[in-house]
């Protein structure tokens, strides 16, 4: 049942980024084509853009079939840390392009702040934006519904790739259009247009890698996840109080590590359905690939453990 549902995942997984590299192969010759032959600095960066959307659609689907691979001998808790490590290279492309976008943007304005004429963009360029526009939002709506029904961090981190490309495209035709309407004078809204939307690359990229390299050296879960597991622990009859809580995220599931309390004299074989039971309750909650390590223990007088009395 796992191995099916495992399979089930990657199909959705490949089948939604392969329909993403499709829009961008085309978005890529259509914009390069574009910002050449309408003279817009804007719309080449936007087409490199889509450049390295198209690699981080080739990074999704080499990782994510790298995580999908079962336990083995050498990867005890699996190989799910491969996504948490396509979503920092996605996250890390994305700062390159955002980084380069703001310097030939800041480079353009300077340009003309010197005085120096800019080439007037053509419409064909302002076409380009807004088909891009449309297309790269249709692809961020159907990955980011595949990424958030696979839990799969990368295809998530590629859906705002795709945002970040539509957003970049708004800006984009902002600039071109403005510069199209008003005149040869304002042709630096080209490049200012280029230099806003570099902004929110950066920062949509820096939220990216920070979640990527906190799972990547072991952050733990967010508080309020920890809280709902220690509540889900404590339901249980005859457990009196958790510590020693330890979770992280192994790519698309999470671990969880704790020690439980519970009175001396509980039989051992009570003692293992009650961790059972919570084991399983934790499972159907967080996914069947969820790994539990409970330590069961007696209860604490003065801080020396309770022996229990004879029987």
């Amino acid at each position: 049942m796992e191995q099916q549902e495992a399979t089930r995942r990657r199909r959705t997984i490949y089948k939604v980024t392969i329909g993403g590299g499709i829009i961008n192969i085309v978005l890529l010759a259509f914009k390069f084509a574009a910002g050449i032959l309408g003279n817009s600095t804007a719309m080449i960066a936007d087409a490199v853009h889509s450049l390295t959307d198209l690699v981080t659609d080739a990074v999704v689907l080499v990782f994510v079939k790298l995580g999908s691979k079962p336990k083995d001998k050498s990867h005890d808790y699996g190989h799910g840390k491969y996504e948490t490590l396509a979503t920092a290279v996605i996250g890390l492309a994305l700062l390159g392009v955002g980084a380069m976008i703001c310097y030939r943007g800041v480079a353009r304005t300077w340009m003309a702040v010197q005085g120096q004429q800019l080439s007037q963009p053509g419409v064909i360029a302002l076409v380009a934006a807004l088909v891009s526009i449309a297309l790269k939002e249709w692809a961020y709506r159907f990955t980011i519904r595949a990424g958030r029904k696979a839990r799969s961090a990368a295809v998530e981190a590629n859906a705002w790739h795709h945002r970040s490309d539509a957003l970049s495209s708004v800006g984009t035709a902002l600039g071109i259009g403005g510069a199209i309407l008003l005149g040869g004078r304002w042709a630096v809204l080209d490049p200012l247009a280029a230099l806003i939307v570099s902004v929110f690359i950066i920062r949509a990229a820096s939220a990216l890698v920070k979640e990527a390299f906190g799972e990547l050296l072991e952050q733990s879960l967010p508080d309020e996840v920890e809280d709902e597991i220690v509540r889900i622990a404590e339901a249980e009859t005859g457990v009196s109080g958790i510590h020693n809580l330890r979770t992280r995220s192994l790519g698309n599931h999470i671990a969880i590590e704790m020690h439980i309390r519970m009175a001396g004299e509980t039989t051992l074989y009570d003692a293992h359905q009650h961790a059972t039971a919570i084991e399983e309750r934790l499972r159907r909650r967080f996914g069947s690939d969820t790994h539990v390590a409970l330590h069961v223990e007696p209860l604490k007088v003065a801080g020396h453990y309770e022996k229990p009395g004879p029987t």
